[in-house]
């Protein structure tokens, strides 16, 4: 990985980490919690969300392992009892990250798809690097926030299917040791000799600008 492609790729995260957890924030306050708002969450800017682990260690490890480049911020702050839908309104301003990203991918492929269109420019032109990169890393932020453990926006989801008394010593173990459990996970996958999570990320991007005819 060359100086400029790792900028490119440092700039696509930041960015692509700004919007997920700007919609975090945005859809909490939608559903009636101000607390992102009032502790400036509640904006694109990246630098309001970095987490040293999750926004610096965990994207370099992917860099200079071949990993895919994942990572995640600092937690939005919500307070549960100020949403509606009690139940169900921590899982839906959680999923609301992974869909900004899913959405984001679709809107930088047709913004690369109409640059190479009109412009015509070459594959290894930085605008087009840089959109292409934007397509991926928002991939890989949408399903590596997936995943249903701790602190990711999956681990929500699960908590919400699992509300059962019998699943309170798992969710209690998850939430305590979840970031460790998913740095060894990403620590072990990028050291196999066929990583699983990386070939399945690889996978769907590969289908994902397959279907754009890319």
């Amino acid at each position: 990985m060359t100086l400029v492609t790792l900028l490119i790729s440092i700039l696509a995260l930041l960015i692509s980490l700004g919007t997920h957890e700007f919609c975090h924030a945005l859809v909490s306050f939608w559903l009636g919690d101000s607390t992102a708002k009032r502790l400036g969450r509640l904006t694109l800017n990246p630098l309001a969300h970095i987490d040293p682990i999750g926004t610096v260690l965990v994207p370099l490890i992917g860099m200079l392992s071949g990993f895919p480049i994942i990572g995640w911020a600092k937690p939005v702050p919500t307070n549960p009892y100020n949403l509606r839908y009690h139940k169900w309104g921590m899982t839906i301003v959680a999923l609301a990250g992974p869909v900004s990203n899913l959405l984001g991918a679709a809107v930088y492929l047709v913004m690369l798809k109409t640059v190479l269109a009109v412009f015509d420019l070459p594959l290894h032109n930085l605008l087009v690097l840089f959109l292409a990169q934007l397509v991926m890393v928002n991939l890989v932020l949408c399903l590596f926030n997936l995943l249903p453990v701790p602190p990711l926006d999956g681990s929500r989801l699960m908590e919400a299917l699992l509300d059962a008394p019998k699943y309170r010593n798992l969710l209690f173990f998850l939430e305590r040791q979840g970031p460790m459990l998913l740095f060894l996970l990403i620590m072990v996958d990028s050291f196999l000799p066929t990583p699983v999570i990386g070939s399945l990320f690889n996978a769907v991007i590969g289908s994902f600008f397959g279907l754009a005819g890319l």
